[in-house]
Parts: C-alpha cells; sequence; structure tokens
C-alpha cells in the first residue's frame, strides 16, 4: 500500500514483501518523487546532504568512482549536481535506486520520515571483501569522513612525510572556502589517486589517531580541580552580573526573577518544522538547523525585543546549573562593549581579560576550552551595534595569535577560530546580510510579548493588584496602545507611566512618539530636584536639560556611538544634574576604567536625537530633509553621511567627503526619523509652543510631509504594469512600510489621503515584511483613504488577534484578506467577522497555518450564511475537526456564492466529509474544494462522490495525502461518468497499490495519482 506521511516532506513507498518488487518501485519512485527529492537535498543551500549521499553510494558499491568523479564538475551548481546524480542512478537500474533512496533515509531520516523502508540494502552492508586499502577508503567513507574532518592537518602532515603527498597537494586539499567535512573528502580522493601506499598511511594515521584520542581522552575529560575553580567562579561573576535586569537603566534593581517574563521564540517561516513557539533552552537545540557545520545561532528582533534580557535570563540560569547543562563555561561578550577595545586580542586573552580572570593556571585552563569546544558557550550580545560592517577578508585561525576585536569575532562567528564552540548571537534582522547568513546553524525569531505576555508583564511590574487592573483595562480600551505594548520596552514605559497613563483621558497615548513623550514627562517631573508647575510647561522648565541631551544623543548616531565618555559629555555640556534625571545611566559596556554612560535603551537615544533635531536651532534644515531621504534609498552608499553632510562646519564636510566619518546605522536613523513625524505632529505641538520659532518648526513640519509624499510616490512609480490579463500588484519595497509608520505618526489625515489617492491596484502584498500589532494600525490610517477595494496580502508576519483589530477600520476598502501564518486565534476571528459581515465589498479570505480550532467554525458558517457574495474560505492547517466540519456545513447549506474552500491539513475524517459534501450537494457555484491531508477514507469518499453528481459547477477536488481504498475510488469513478464538467479529482498518496492506480488511471482519465 501507499501510506500517508508528512504532507510537506515525507517520501512515500510500498510495502510489498518482497525484494524484487521493492527495487522495482524504487526505480519508479525516484522518478516520480525527482522534484521532492531535488528540494530535500538542495533546501539548506550546502552541498554536505548531498556529499554524504555519494559517500554512502560509494561505501556500499552503487557507485564506482568513476560515476563520483562526474559527479565533481567545478563550477557545477547544487541543483546541477542532484539532477545528474538522480539520472544516474536512475540510468543505472531498480537496485541503484533503492541504495539511493536508502542513503538518503540515512542522511536525512527527520525529514522524511518513516516512509522508505528498503531492509535489502542494509542486509548488503559489510559484505564487500576489503581486501586492499583502497577498497577501504570507498567502503568505510562515510565514517572516516567522520574521523577525519577534525584531523585533516595532522593526517597532511604524515602523508607529507611520507613522500605519498606534495605540497600542492595540501594546499589543495586546505583550500578555505572548503568546510571540515569537505576537505575530508578531497583528502580521500587524493589518497585514492595516490594509490594503495597512499591509503595504507592515512588509514594507519587514523588508526593512531583513535588510539591515541582514546588514551587522551581516558585523562584529559574529566575537568581538573583548578577548572572546578574557575567554573565556579565563572558562574559566580555571571550571577552577580544578572541577578538584577540590567536594561532599562536597572530599574532600582530589580530582580531578574521577578520581572522576567518570556518573549515569543519562533523560528523562520520558510524553516522545516517552523510550527508553534519555542522554549529558552530551544536556542541552542536541534530544532531549525538549518547547517549543522556551523556553530552560531542568530536571535534575531527588532530594537526593544528583549533581546539582551533574554540573553541575560540565559546567563543567569546556566549561572545557577538549571539550564545549559550540557555546556562547562559560559562566555558572555556585549558587541557595544567590544567596540571601545582598541588593542589587539588573542582568544585567549578576549575571554580571560573580557570575562572572567582564571586565579591560576590559565594555559591549563585554556587548553581544556581548545580540547572540548563542544563543551563550550559564547554568547554575543548585539551584533547590529558594531562599527565595523561584518567582513570574511581576514582569516584568523591559530587562537593565541592577535588580531583586532572585529576580525577575531567575524572569525568566531564563521567558525575559523574556535571550532565547535557554540556562538549564540543577537542582533536587529537587518544587520544580518546573506554573507553572514550562510555562516548561521539556524535563527530563532524574538517577537516580543504575547497578550498573555504583557498581562503578566504588567502584573509583575505592579505589587498592587488593582494598579495592575487598571493598567491592563486602560490598554484592552486602546488597542493602539496594547498593539505597542508587544514591545518589552514600550510595555515596561507604559507600566513605569501608570499614573499619567490612566489620568490622561481623552488625551491617552496612541502613537509610539505619544509614548516616549509620556516617558519623557515622567521622568522629568518624578527626578526633578525643583518642583514642576506641571500643565503644558513641564518641557520648557527642562528645556536645557533635554537640549544637552538631545545633542548627546544626535552626536552619538551620527557616529554610532552608544557609550559615551566625560569628554563626549563635556562636550555637549551635559551636567550631573542631566544625569541625575535618569535617562542616562552608567554603563559597564566599557572596557576603559574611565566612568562612562549610555541611554537606559538605544530607542531613547534616537528618541532625544529626534527632539535635538526638533527642538535645536543649531541644526541645519537640511537634515530634517536628508533623514528622510536617505532612508528611503536603495543600493547607494550616500546615505552614510545623512547626518554629518548637513553640518555647519566645513570641516567636517570635508572630512566626510575624504570617508573618514563613521557611517551611521540606517536603522537607528530609521527610527529617529519616525520620531521627528512624531513630534513634529499637531498632538505635541502645544508643547513646543515656548520652545522654538513657529516659523522654523512650520517649514520643518512642511519639509517632512513634502518627503514622505515623495517617497511614497517613488514606491508607486516603482509598480510594474500587470502582465494583460492579470491584476496590478504592489510588492512592498523594504522602506514602504517604515514610510506609512512616519505618516501614522505625524497624525495628519491629509497627507495619508492624498498619497493614497495615487495608488491605483487591485493587489497589496505585505508578505514577510515584519507586520506586528504596530504596524497594523499604521497600515490601516492609510489604507482607509484608498479610492478602490483592494486584496491586502498579509502572510507570514506577526499581526496575531491584536493586529487583527487593529485592521478592522479598512476592512470596508478590502475585498480579500490574506493571513497565512500570523498566530490568529479563533478570538480574532470572532471581531474579525462580525466587522467584514458589514463590509459589502469584502468576498475572500485565506488562513492557513494560523491556531484555529473548531471554535472559529460557528463563526464562519455565520459569514457564509450572512453574506451572499462571498467567494473563497480557506482554513487549510489549522486544527479544525468533524465537529468544525459540521458547523461550517450549517452556513455552507444557505450559502449560494462561495467558489473555493480550502481545509487542506486539517483533521475532518469521513463524519466530516460526509456533512461537508451534503452540505454543497446542491451547490450551483462551487468551483474547487480541497480536503488533502484530512483522514479521509473510503466512507467520505462515498459521501463525496454524491456531491460530484449533483454539484454541476465543480471543476476540482483536491484528496491528496488521504486514507481511501480502491472501494472509495470507484465510487468516485462512478460519479465523474455522470459529470463531465469536473476537470481533475487527485488522489495521490492514498492507501493504492500501483497496479490500481495503473488500472483506475486508464478508466478515468481525470483521476490525478
Amino acid at each position: 500500500m501507499l501510506c500517508s506521511g508528512n504532507p510537506k516532506y515525507t517520501l512515500l513507498a510500498p510495502n510489498y514483501g518482497t525484494c524484487q518488487s521493492e527495487s522495482m518501485f524504487a526505480q519508479e519512485l525516484v522518478l516520480k518523487q525527482r522534484t521532492r527529492i531535488l528540494h530535500v537535498l538542495c533546501s539548506s543551500g550546502s552541498a554536505e546532504q548531498l556529499e554524504r549521499v555519494l559517500d554512502i553510494l560509494l561505501a556500499r558499491g552503487a557507485l564506482i568512482w568513476e560515476d563520483y568523479q562526474c559527479l565533481q564538475v567545478p563550477g557545477s551548481t547544487l541543483h546541477a549536481r542532484v539532477r545528474q546524480l538522480l539520472d544516474l542512478v536512475y540510468t543505472k537500474g531498480a537496485d541503484t535506486c533503492e541504495s539511493f533512496l536508502t542513503a538518503l533515509m540515512q542522511v536525512l531520516p527527520e525529514v522524511l520520515g518513516a516512509g522508505l523502508n528498503f531492509s535489502r540494502c542494509w542486509s548488503n552492508l559489510g559484505k564487500a571483501e576489503e581486501s586492499t586499502s583502497l577498497q577501504t577508503l570507498l567502503t568505510q567513507r562515510p565514517s572516516l569522513v567522520s574521523k577525519l574532518k577534525e584531523n585533516v592537518d595532522g593526517a597532511l602532515e604524515v602523508l607529507l612525510e611520507c613522500g605519498n603527498f606534495t605540497a600542492e597537494d595540501c594546499n589543495e586539499v586546505q583550500l578555505p572556502i572548503h568546510t571540515p567535512s569537505q576537505q575530508a573528502r578531497r583528502l580521500l580522493d587524493h589518497v585514492r589517486s595516490k594509490g594503495e601506499p597512499a591509503a595504507n598511511v592515512l588509514l594507519q594515521y587514523i588508526q593512531e589517531k583513535q588510539e591515541s584520542e582514546s588514551s587522551l581522552n581516558l585523562e584529559s575529560s574529566t575537568p581538573t580541580k583548578e577548572f572546578l575553580k574557575y567554573q565556579k567562579k565563572l558562574r559566580s561573576s555571571l550571577s552577580a552580573q544578572s541577578r538584577f535586569l540590567s536594561t532599562y537603566g536597572g530599574t532600582s534593581h530589580m530582580s531578574l526573577d521577578d520581572i522576567y517574563t518570556d518573549g515569543q521564540l519562533e523560528l523562520p517561516h520558510n524553516c522545516a518544522g517552523a510550527h508553534g513557539a519555542l522554549e529558552l533552552e530551544d536556542i541552542v537545540g536541534v530544532v531549525g538547523t538549518v547547517n549543522e557545520e556551523a556553530d552560531t545561532v542568530l536571535v534575531s528582533g527588532d530594537a526593544g525585543s528583549g533581546k539582551s534580557t533574554l540573553l541575560q535570563r540565559l546567563h543567569l540560569l546556566w549561572a545557577r546549573g538549571v539550564a545549559l547543562k550540557e555546556f562547562l563555561l559560559l562566555f558572555p561578550f556585549s558587541c557595544r562593549r567590544l567596540n571601545s577595545e582598541h588593542k589587539k586580542l588573542s582568544v585567549q586573552e578576549l575571554l580571560f581579560q573580557h570575562c572572567c580572570w582564571p586565579d591560576r593556571e590559565q594555559e591549563e585552563i585554556f587548553q581544556f576550552i581548545l580540547d572540548h569546544p563542544h563543551l563550550i558557550i559564547f554568547t554575543f550580545d548585539g551584533f547590529d551595534e558594531l562599527k565595523q560592517s561584518f567582513s570574511d577578508e581576514h582569516r584568523v585561525c591559530c587562537p593565541t595569535q592577535g588580531a583586532p576585536v572585529p576580525i577575531l569575532l567575524f572569525n568566531l562567528l564563521q567558525g575559523y577560530l574556535m571550532k565547535g564552540v557554540r556562538k549564540v548571537l543577537t542582533s536587529r534582522p537587518e544587520a544580518i546580510g546573506p554573507m553572514m547568513k550562510k555562516h548561521l546553524r539556524k535563527e530563532v525569531l524574538l517577537k516580543g510579548f504575547s497578550p498573555i505576555g504583557i498581562d503578566r508583564f504588567v502584573k509583575k511590574q505592579h505589587r498592587d493588584p488593582t494598579v495592575a487592573v487598571k493598567v491592563l483595562e486602560s490598554l484592552q480600551t486602546n488597542t493602539a496602545l496594547l498593539g505597542l505594548c508587544h514591545s518589552p520596552v514600550l510595555c515596561w514605559i507604559v507600566s513605569q507611566c501608570h499614573k499619567e497613563l490612566l489620568g490622561c483621558g481623552e488625551g491617552r497615548p496612541k502613537t509610539l512618539t505619544d509614548v516616549y513623550v509620556m516617558i519623557l514627562q515622567h521622568f522629568l517631573q518624578h527626578r526633578s530636584p525643583l518642583k514642576t508647575t506641571g500643565g503644558s510647561c513641564w518641557l520648557q522648565e527642562n528645556l536645557e536639560t533635554v537640549s544637552r541631551l538631545g545633542q548627546l544623543a544626535f552626536n552619538g548616531i551620527e557616529k554610532s556611538c552608544y557609550v559615551f565618555t566625560d569628554t563626549e559629555l563635556e562636550t555637549s555640556h551635559v551636567t550631573e544634574n542631566d544625569i541625575s534625571r535618569g535617562f542616562l545611566i552608567q554603563s559597564n559596556m566599557s572596557s576603559t576604567q574611565s566612568k562612562c554612560y549610555e541611554f537606559l535603551h538605544m530607542t531613547m537615544q534616537c528618541f532625544f536625537a529626534a527632539l535635538y533635531i526638533v527642538l535645536s536651532n543649531k541644526t541645519d534644515l537640511l537634515i530634517t530633509h536628508k533623514i528622510f531621504e536617505e532612508q528611503d534609498r536603495r543600493g547607494t552608499g550616500q546615505n552614510n553621511t545623512c547626518f554629518r553632510a548637513c553640518l555647519a562646519s566645513a570641516d567636517q564636510r570635508e572630512r566626510v567627503l575624504e570617508g573618514e566619518v563613521i557611517a551611521a546605522e540606517k536603522k537607528n536613523l530609521q527610527i529617529t526619523a519616525t520620531f521627528v513625524s512624531g513630534l513634529l505632529s499637531q498632538r505635541h505641538q502645544e508643547l513646543w509652543h515656548h520652545c522654538c520659532l513657529s516659523p522654523v518648526m512650520e517649514k520643518k513640519v512642511r519639509q517632512v510631509v513634502k518627503c514622505l509624499y515623495k517617497g511614497m510616490q517613488k514606491h508607486f512609480k516603482s509598480i510594474p504594469q500587470p502582465v494583460e490579463g492579470e491584476k496590478k500588484s504592489m510588492h512592498a519595497m523594504p522602506g514602504f512600510v517604515w514610510l506609512i509608520k512616519c505618516i501614522y505618526e505625524l497624525q495628519e489625515h491629509k497627507l495619508a489621503k492624498d498619497v493614497m489617492n495615487k495608488l491605483e491596484v487591485d493587489h497589496l502584498k505585505l508578505t514577510y515584511c515584519n507586520i506586528g500589532p504596530v504596524e497594523c494600525t499604521a497600515l490601516t490610517y492609510v489604507l482607509q483613504h484608498l479610492r478602490n477595494p483592494v486584496g491586502l496580502q498579509l502572510d507570514n508576519n506577526s499581526v496575531g488577534d491584536v493586529g487583527v483589530e487593529q485592521l478592522l477600520p479598512c476592512m470596508h476598502i478590502c475585498h480579500s484578506l490574506y493571513l497565512r501564518n500570523n498566530n490568529i486565534t479563533d478570538e480574532g476571528i470572532r471581531k474579525l467577522i462580525a466587522k467584514v459581515i458589514q463590509c459589502d465589498n469584502f468576498q475572500k479570505i485565506a488562513l492557513f497555518n494560523n491556531k484555529l480550532t473548531d471554535a472559529c467554525a460557528q463563526h464562519f458558517s455565520h459569514l457564509l450564511k450572512t453574506k451572499q457574495n462571498f467567494l473563497s474560505l480557506r482554513l487549510g492547517n489549522n486544527n479544525i475537526t468533524a465537529e468544525g466540519a459540521k458547523q461550517l456545513a450549517e452556513g455552507l447549506e444557505g450559502n449560494h456564492s462561495l467558489q473555493f474552500l480550502g481545509l487542506w491539513g486539517n483533521r475532518i475524517g469521513d463524519v466530516g466529509a460526509k456533512a461537508l459534501a451534503s452540505a454543497l450537494e446542491s451547490s450551483k457555484t462551487l468551483v474547487w474544494l480541497s480536503l488533502v491531508g484530512n483522514g479521509v477514507g473510503s466512507a467520505g469518499a462515498c459521501a463525496l462522490s454524491k456531491m460530484i453528481k449533483n454539484c454541476s459547477s465543480l471543476e476540482e477536488l483536491w484528496l491528496t495525502e488521504n486514507c481511501i481504498t480502491r472501494q472509495g475510488v470507484e465510487f468516485l469513478i462512478e460519479a465523474l461518468e455522470q459529470n463531465t464538467h469536473v476537470k481533475s479529482v487527485w488522489l495521490k498518496k492514498n492507501c493504492l497499490s500501483l497496479e490500481e492506480v495503473e488500472e483506475m488511471t486508464q478508466r478515468e482519465s481525470r483521476l490525478i495519482f
């Protein structure tokens, strides 16, 4: 029988019980599953899986050496090599195909599952006569690669001494572009070309190496007394550093245990197995691994998403011995602090000087680290804050060799240094380019707080339950602010300012800038040595402090500087009184002995830089224009000088032209520009009334409006003309969402209306754009001004239930909504359906791969009964069972418009299929129905056959990956004889033999197997 497996990845195989039939089927399977096999072997982008399959095929004799050489053509792409291999094994016949599929199972068992089971090949292993060393190189190739990949240098040295290899041979093997496994394979290939003597030398070396390592492991695997003392000291140091919350200025020495709240950890949407939330220790676990050769795990998230606090939690749990127990030592690093390290360091100096100094036996401890890299973990916080861009031009391979710290770091992350040590790196996603990504073991996304996380965090912040309840109630009535609170740093600000929040009445905050103005007022009024008068004069009374801190922040942003020395504070005339206000905190990120300061969060520095731009009359007016114009440019280097080129000093302009000034980071400039938009809005102009000249402010507002308008027009002009017969679509460019957020912060309805009046598209695509609740609020603000209805595609984002609620005001202008893979639950659907039922234009919705259950079915049933112009409902890969299908069926019975119904990957079974078939039997509009992967058997197929007979509009029925037997297909064939309008019924991967498939294909060509 053909048995169903994982619908995405499982390769299916029969179980006839005879080796001959298995072999015959194997050849057919290689042909039919060619596309899937190609995807499986190429999806990671690494050739390692292909090479491991080739190792096994060589070892078993399924390929001869000449075959292998033909597959090693220099310059061939990975896809081309896999296609060539598939052609080769197919032409070699059934036995070779069987060996190939079994090798594939051995290399990728977690991907292919239990669908392949070719036992005969395994019985042949080890039977070949190993009469020569050359034969051993082939038959034992997989294990030899594993043994050699960490010992290539030693093997080459022995081969060179014995005269079997030349220096040129060694250089070819050791090319730095090859991974250790690839170098091991090249070594085996070269040895084979040198003949039996070289093979003897290599095998003898491997045997001696194993014996010596076995003996050495007995002596060195147990940590020494001094090592254990150092481990205890490191744990104690890390525990002391991590016990109190270090972000947001330590917030009055708040215990991390008391305040820490888990954020949402996920794998990227395109990662195999990217379903469900991850636990903290999954960061270093095997789930989500895409490159087993790499050591570096990336934790990426936007500014304020909680990356530093997450690492601090990991450090504390390791120090207590309750997490990451497999690692004996953990070395934490801050990239912000590494920026201030200007001298050359070796790895040993980096570890001991920046983390914890051993009291004794430094060399012994470091040697243990070198000998046991798999027991060590490094963490690097804030990779996006490094001043030097990532580069792989300079190689450092020796752990005792000194090098500039950025080069040292880059070589550590790439694995040229301390290979085998696990490295965990945090960064904002835009700082990680393709060059860096190829060195990642995996990526984990930190999405900030879930709605439950917000609730927990606020309750932890307020020991008084009454206050916590009031804050949460206020958030629930202000969904724009609730959306902002998904960012931990904003949730903290809101919690700090609960009195202002609860007493603000109609002027409650709803934009990002509103929240930061609220924390500005809170700190200035509560930490001022003088009693303030309140009202709108609080800013005027503290204008000098704000201006000085703003200049410091502005100077830092332009130089990518986040840690400030006394000299830099003096340059901006920052006083002790300014420091006491709480926006600056003493930094532990500097490697110097002098006292240094930093803003309590990166976003706070951007906010003060924006205050300086808005309030100061010293800044060139061109800066307001530049920070918007440059952030919307792509592919130019001009944005590197957006601040300095506008400064009044001619000397500074000259230095920019000479390229001496460090580039400001684009993302920080975008955040700054977003705050500038918000600060210039009408909502805050009363604050500036007594602080700066009205004509200057008005001019800055006009500049921002003009820049945002031009930026949006630039995006609209880039929309290509549609292909004939297709609708016009706009794919969002990188800066599009940012521009929309700026328009929302500015709160200029006229600008939003003028901009969107110019947009004429049928479909707006914003997939993979990191859209969360905050972005949904901004999108709604501008999209509601569209003249004509659009299809809004937000697949593969982080919209969630709060984001859905934020989108409701623009549903009247949407004819279709695509929210695949967005963590939406039944509660979000309840609110969405209640709204779209009232929207005449709304006709289509797609919610594949969310968190929907049977509870959502009653809402869709109501939608189907109510809207008689509704066309398409797609609910694939959720958790809908037969009960949910029954409720949908109630709505379908009263609907006379639905054309497309997709329930792929749910669990409706025969009972659910019967209910749907009965409801759709009299439909005159249904064109397409998908019940793929729903556990539908022959009883369900029988019910669906009755629907086929009576549903005159039906064209396609998808029943792939179910449990339908011959009996069920007979019912379908009989129904198709009575309905010639149906174009195809898909039945791949059901319980049918090859003979049954061939027979039924001949009887009914519309059945697709």
